[in-house]
Formats: C-alpha cells, sequence, structure tokens
C-alpha cells in the first residue's frame, strides 16, 4: 500500500492533546501518566465509571463524561461512552470544514487522546468464570472508542497498553506537549492489533462453547515477545509471539543463564519439552533433541542415569542438540553434560549446585518451567501455506495396553508391552516416516524423515551399530549387541513386509504399529514366520 504523503500524515506532524478521554480496567501506572498529562502539559481528563472515581481520588482533576454528554451511565455500565459528543470528538477531522462545524453546532468537544485498556475477557475465561460472566467481561464500548481513535490518529492518540505511557510521555517532552504523527501511527496499528486479538480471542471462546472446532472464520492472534536476530536462516527475519494458552513450555520458562534463544533453538527446545512432557514424572526420563527430532530418549534409576542412556543412543547427533528433563537438574547430571556440546537444556527446576557447575559454560541456555505440559490438553496446531493455512487438532492420542490388539500367534511379554508403549510414544514425536527401536525403556536406534519406512528402519539400524562401536571403544569390551531383544515402534503401518523383515533381521523381538495395510496379512505372516508377536494400535502418528 503506498504512503500518504499529505502533510497531515507526513512523519513531522505532530498534534497537542488538549483533552484525553481515560477510561482502563487496569489501572496500573496509571496514576503518574493521568498526572503529568494534566499537570505537565494541562490537559483536561474525562473519565467514566472506576476510573472516574479512582483519578478523583488521588485528586487528580477530571470529568465525568455524563457531564459532556448529559446522558448518565446506565445498564450496569454497557452503555456510557457511546453517544455522538463522545464518537463525534474522537472521529472528527480537525481540517474538513464540514467536520468541525457539525461539532460546534451540536456541542461536541474534540477529544485529542483516547487511553483505553479492555475489560479482562481471557483472564476471566482463564480463571473459569461461568458464560455470563465472561460474557459481562467482554468489552463493547472500549473497542469502539480504540477503533474510532486509531481511524483518526491523523489528529488523535490512542494509548491502548500501559507500557506505551512512558513512551508517550517522553515524546511529549521532547515535541513541547505534542505527539508526532509517527507515534501515533504506529499506536494506531497496535491498538487496532489489540482489538483483532480481543475479538479473535472472544470468537475462538465462543466457537468453543457450542463446540465448533472449525468454524467458516478463524483468527491467529498473538502478543510480541522478542524480535530474533533471524529466522531459520540468518537471511530470514523472525520474532516469538505469545497467546493467551499459557501452556508450559520454552515461551513461558524463565532462563537462568546463556545466550539469547534463537529461531532453531525455540522451535527444537519446543520439540524436546513436549515430548519429555509425554513421559511419566514419576520416572526420571531424558530426551536430547537435534533439528526438531529426537536423537535419544530413555527411563533411568536417577535422571543421571537416564541422560546416560539417552545419550547413547546416538551421542554423534546429540553434539549441539537440546537436553529436556522431566525431573530437577542434580548436580551429578550437570556435570556430565558439561562434557558434552549442548545448546539449551530445559527442566521443570535446576538445583543451585547443578547451576553452579552449568555456569563455567556461559554460552549454555539453562530454562526452568516450574512444571511439565499436559500432553492431553487440547490445542490447536497451525501450519502455513501458500494463500492460507492448515488447522489440526493437537496430536494427543495417547495409547493403553488395553487399546493394542495382539495380531500374531505369540503374545508380546510384559517387557515387550512396556517397551513397546515406550517406543510408540517416542514415535510420535518422531518426523515420519519414523522407526524406534527400544530395548528397557530406552531408544538403541532411530530412523527419521526419511522417503521409505525401510530407508528408516535401515538407518536406524545403522545409527545403532554405531553407538555400539562407541560404546566398546569407550569400554574397550566386545561390540554389544542393541538391537538384540529389542522391540520396534513404527508411526504408520508397514506398507510391505520389507520393513518389518528388516526388524527382524536386526534382532527385535517385538512390532507396534498402526495396521490398516491392504498387505496386513502378509506383514502378519512375515512377523509368524519370524516368531515375533506384533500388536496393531489402530492410531497412526505422522509428523511432517
Amino acid at each position: 500500500m503506498p504512503n500518504n504523503t499529505s502533510d497531515i500524515y507526513s512523519g513531522h506532524n505532530a498534534v497537542k492533546p488538549k483533552r484525553a478521554l481515560i477510561s482502563v480496567s487496569d489501572k496500573d501506572g496509571l496514576d503518574q501518566f493521568a498526572r503529568s498529562l494534566v499537570k505537565d502539559y494541562g490537559v483536561e481528563i474525562l473519565s467514566t465509571g472506576g476510573t472516574y472515581f479512582y483519578l478523583k481520588d488521588l485528586d487528580i482533576p477530571v470529568t465525568e463524561v455524563s457531564d459532556i454528554t448529559n446522558f448518565p451511565e446506565m445498564m450496569e455500565g454497557r452503555v456510557k461512552t457511546l453517544h455522538p459528543k463522545i464518537h463525534g470528538g474522537i472521529l472528527a477531522k480537525r481540517d474538513v470544514d464540514t467536520h468541525m462545524n457539525a461539532a460546534d453546532e451540536h456541542d461536541i468537544p474534540m477529544i485529542d487522546m483516547v487511553v483505553v485498556n479492555l475489560y479482562p475477557f481471557t483472564e476471566t475465561v482463564k480463571a473459569g468464570a461461568e458464560f455470563d460472566t465472561c460474557i459481562e467481561n467482554i468489552d463493547i464500548g472500549g473497542p469502539a472508542l480504540i477503533r474510532a481513535a486509531a481511524k483518526n490518529h491523523a489528529h488523535v492518540t490512542v494509548v491502548t497498553a500501559k507500557q506505551d505511557y512512558e513512551i508517550v510521555l517522553e515524546e511529549m517532552k521532547k515535541y513541547k506537549g505534542e505527539v508526532p504523527h509517527i507515534l501515533r501511527r504506529k499506536l494506531a496499528e497496535t491498538a487496532f492489533a489489540r482489538t483483532a486479538a480481543y475479538d479473535s480471542a472472544i470468537a475462538s471462546w465462543f466457537a468453543y462453547q457450542i463446540d465448533d472446532h472449525f468454524p467458516v472464520r478463524t483468527s491467529v492472534y498473538g502478543r510480541l515477545k522478542e524480535v530474533l536476530r533471524y529466522g531459520e536462516n540468518p537471511h530470514q527475519e523472525a520474532a516469538l509471539y505469545e497467546d493467551d494458552s499459557r501452556r508450559p513450555g520454552v515461551l513461558s520458562a524463565s532462563q537462568l543463564q546463556g545466550k539469547a534463544l534463537s529461531y532453531n533453538n525455540i522451535n527444537d527446545t519446543d520439540a524436546a519439552f513436549e515430548l519429555i512432557s509425554e513421559m511419566d514424572k514419576n520416572k526420571p526420563a531424558v530426551t536430547i533433541i537435534k533439528h526438531a527430532n529426537p536423537c535419544g530418549v530413555a527411563y533411568g534409576e536417577t535422571v543421571l542415569d537416564a541422560y546416560q542412556r539417552a545419550l547413547a543412543c546416538d551421542p554423534v547427533s546429540a553434539f549441539g542438540g537440546i537436553i529436556a528433563l522431566n525431573q530437577a537438574l542434580d548436580r551429578k547430571t550437570a556435570k556430565a553434560i558439561t562434557e558434552l556440546f549442548c545448546e539449551v537444556i530445559i527442566a521443570p527446576s535446576v538445583e543451585a549446585e547443578a547451576l553452579n557447575i552449568l555456569s563455567a559454560k556461559k554460552n549454555l541456555r539453562v530454562l526452568t518451567t516450574g512444571e511439565l505440559a499436559d500432553p492431553a490438553q487440547k490445542r490447536k496446531v497451525i501450519k502455513s501455506i501458500a494463500g492460507g493455512f492448515l488447522l489440526q487438532d493437537a496430536d494427543n492420542g495417547v495409547l493403553q495396553s488395553k487399546d493394542m490388539d495382539v495380531v500374531t500367534d505369540r503374545v508380546p511379554t510384559e517387557e515387550e508391552l512396556r517397551d513397546m508403549l515406550f517406543a510408540f510414544k517416542v514415535a510420535k514425536h518422531v518426523k515420519s516416516n519414523a522407526i524406534i527401536y527400544a530395548k528397557d525403556e530406552a531408544t538403541v536406534g532411530i530412523g527419521a524423515g526419511q522417503m521409505s519406512r525401510i530407508d528408516s528402519a535401515k538407518i536406524a539400524v545403522s545409527k545403532a551399530q554405531f553407538a555400539a562401536q562407541e560404546i566398546a571403544a569407550k569400554t574397550g569390551e566386545e561390540i554389544p549387541d542393541l538391537l538384540k531383544g529389542s522391540v520396534v515402534a513404527s508411526d504408520a503401518f508397514f506398507p510391505f513386509a520389507d520393513g518389518l523383515i528388516a526388524a527382524a533381521d536386526a534382532g527385535v523381538t517385538a512390532v507396534i504399529q498402526p495396521g490398516g495395510s491392504v498387505r496386513d496379512d502378509e506383514v502378519i505372516e512375515a512377523a509368524n514366520e519370524r516368531g515375533l508377536a506384533m500388536v496393531f494400535t489402530g492410531m497412526r502418528h505422522f509428523r511432517h
């Protein structure tokens, strides 16, 4: 869209506010801002309801809106600023004679600044309020005032966030009581984004109330948390936004040390924490992520044991990876981690002694979340495509033993069932095609992101064989057969028997897969011929 080059829209045009309408729910910081407007710049303040009494109690000169409109607030405060004398004063073009003549004829005072933040709708919903209470916290007058002021930003300053109070005062000080157009335009952009996000939150909540999963119109909103150095690559610009879900994870975490997180750090750490949140929090577990794919996941007797078992799966890929824990990071584990270069550690908490050890690695990012995420929480996943986006439910599928259908002659043992459930849970977080070999609740080989399932199976075997060589090199003992007695999980069905045969040749004793292929009978027959136990889950875990 071309820029308007008229004087009124130039970056040098400034407006000196003479009258401000202030009506806010969150009054934090308002006393200093309002007092400065009056004392330092002679601005007359109009206000309503609670804000009026708040300012009055502070002995800040203020006029009630009803004194201007000659109309009282009514209907439990639902109607107070929706009046021509208010909106006319905001929307009038000061440089258009017909506008100003109409204002004079109807005794409409000009309003040069609008300071409004909205009823706390999302906070009310998050608090679990009843339907009617949520409805009453839908602001009507506020968005109308904000949009009117933003539309007429050529003449009016609109302030919708307490964070902008100081900025406005600084600019007014710099410009001798005037607000420059470049700031008014920026504040207008912020204002329109604010009302759009507010309406989006209400629409999403309403859709949820009537169980409309995919409404005819939907929108995505967020608040800027941080502008990042760059995106996936240095030539791509990027930023981090947060929504109102308050889901524990990388975005909500406290960073205890280390450099700022990059785009790739954030993406990989999110993948790591989502996976570790699936693990039983009563059993120490560790996952190591590289490029959003797990390269090692394990339970252990201790956190250190879990870390060492996870690292053993693929120690080469773990270099420069992300480490996630489902329990507190202790001193021994921290010391072990410092022997490996990693980018990020994320855990519910970090013991003081552990943090002291990690402080020697000044660039290592250490994040604490306080809690794990809820794998069952309903949420949406968005994928951008040319001209639009795909929207789906997050993969919240959780498999239970009772959901598995044994399809082979041999029934899996309890140990095999335990490892199959573990491996299938990991497969859910591996890029498709995903093949996971696991033994004693630790991954021993992972194949990810291949165009054919047989290739993923072969890669997983080769990684397990390499890991075995690394173990032998460190211990001086014979190369262990890590795959012997393991189980294999596939995120989708085996389209041919070749993938299962490759797993059997590698030494697996049991297979877990969704089933559903037209060649299921061939795959089952191949399993029976090799004495394998196999279960179908009826649940697929594609992750592209």
